[in-house]
């Protein structure tokens, strides 16, 4: 009799936990679904933390240092700006191959310009020659966009024939030497020793970043309410403003943490960094707001039904490559810039991290789906485990190996989230 009491009890006990356990389970994803945050982003930032960690703890704290995550800062800045590219590429159905060869030759030409053909004493040189790189990169990526939208080369094809004609081309540019030195005005852009905008101007554009977000999350709030739409408990938007708030302080904070050489002078944050940053706002306006944005996603959707429906493809296509050339450009004016030269190695493989960068960021390699910031988190990701072990000691065998590694499991990760959410 004892004995059925007791095993009453505890089925009511477990009854109860369970219903507690399922009750605030509940509670989580409601709070989740209230808040509209993207799960597969919440789970991207776990990772980045957990990689974070772990490298911290496997290289004895100095991962996490001030000094180490500014060039941690610098050296994503590179693969983002390009992964926010091929996001639009590859959600329009399509892939890049030759970025990191374009990134070589554009970086090559503009050193070799600035350097043996015009005087690099002129005011007008470095300037001149930002925009002649950049023109370039815009030239190439239309050309590809041209064979791969009006002739149907498969951009595959069009772009692995690029990856070798760029990267041959920039050995032909210079007989394969290094062209250096850059201009001194120039090589701020690459985020060296001067590169960066310094502690006052560093935490006064955190608070216009910060009062932009209150004034975006206001509006975004209002218009919910005009429009007759629910609008998120405001419980909920105070606490993202917070925790978003208290994650442009703590950047702020950590770039003016890490001063100049032998002095007291905050660094502050550095100039590829705010590049980084205007093209991500930029890149997020023209997917968002523009009707080429749009176009895109309904390219990547469905091809022939965006065509069905007028919508130019070849033209958007087109766009699209000339678009991805330009941020090539915009990623070898740094890259030469942070050298302080033009050599033959910039840019090789760069593409593996850059396509990884918008794989891992969200972006389905079957079209139609993409997200602008899960490529920046991407290039985190990818670039936090390149430095990493590079602190380690790893080889350029090991890195390649574990890119290798990441860019399959993001995939997986990819097809096996997509077959959850059906």
């Amino acid at each position: 009799m004892n004995f059925s009491v007791l095993l009453i009890k505890e089925k009511i006990l477990m009854t109860n936990e369970n219903s507690a356990y399922s009750k605030s389970g509940n509670a989580v994803s409601r709070i989740l679904k209230a808040s509209e945050l993207d799960t597969r982003m919440l789970a991207m930032v776990g990772i980045l933390a957990a990689v974070w960690l772990g490298l911290n703890f496997a290289t004895d704290g100095i991962f996490l240092t001030a000094r180490n995550l500014y060039n941690l800062s610098v050296q994503s800045s590179v693969v983002g700006i390009m992964a926010t590219g091929m996001v639009l590429v590859i959600v329009a159905r399509h892939i890049d191959l030759s970025v990191g060869s374009i990134v070589g030759f554009t970086g090559m030409m503009i050193a070799w310009l600035q350097v043996d053909i015009f005087p690099i004493t002129a005011s007008w040189n470095w300037p001149f020659t930002i925009v002649i790189g950049l023109l370039l990169g815009v030239v190439i990526g239309a050309l590809q966009g041209y064979w791969i939208a009006y002739k149907a080369i498969p951009a595959f094809v069009v772009t692995l024939g690029g990856l070798l004609i760029y990267r041959g081309a920039a050995f032909l540019v210079t007989d394969g030497r290094t062209v250096a030195p850059m201009n001194t005005d120039y090589q701020l852009l690459g985020g060296g020793i001067n590169g960066s905008i310094g502690a006052t101007w560093s935490l006064l554009l955190g608070i216009i970043a910060i009062i932009s977000v209150a004034i975006l999350m206001y509006r975004s709030h209002k218009n919910r309410v005009n429009h007759g739409f629910v609008a998120k408990p405001m419980g909920i938007q105070i606490g993202l403003f917070i925790i978003s708030a208290a994650l442009i302080l703590g950047f702020v904070w950590i770039m003016n943490s890490y001063n100049k050489p032998r002095s007291d002078i905050a660094r502050g944050i550095p100039i590829p960094v705010l590049i980084l940053i205007v093209t991500v706002i930029v890149m997020s306006m023209l997917t968002r707001l523009t009707r080429f944005g749009r176009y895109v996603f309904a390219i990547g959707g469905n091809p022939e039904a965006a065509e069905l429906s007028g919508i130019d493809v070849k033209k958007v296509t087109m766009m699209i490559f000339a678009l991805m050339g330009l941020l090539c450009g915009i990623a070898a004016v740094i890259t030469t810039a942070r050298l302080n030269a033009g050599v033959n190695s910039m840019g090789l493989l760069t593409e593996l991290s850059v396509i990884a960068a918008a794989v891992i960021g969200g972006t389905s390699l079957n079209g139609g789906s993409g997200s602008i910031t899960g490529a920046i988190l991407g290039a985190l990701i990818m670039q936090s485990l390149e430095n990493g072990m590079v602190l380690l000691g790893a080889g350029s065998a090991e890195r390649q190996v574990i890119i290798g590694l990441v860019l399959i499991g993001a995939v997986w990760f990819d097809t096996f989230y997509k077959a959850q959410q059906k």
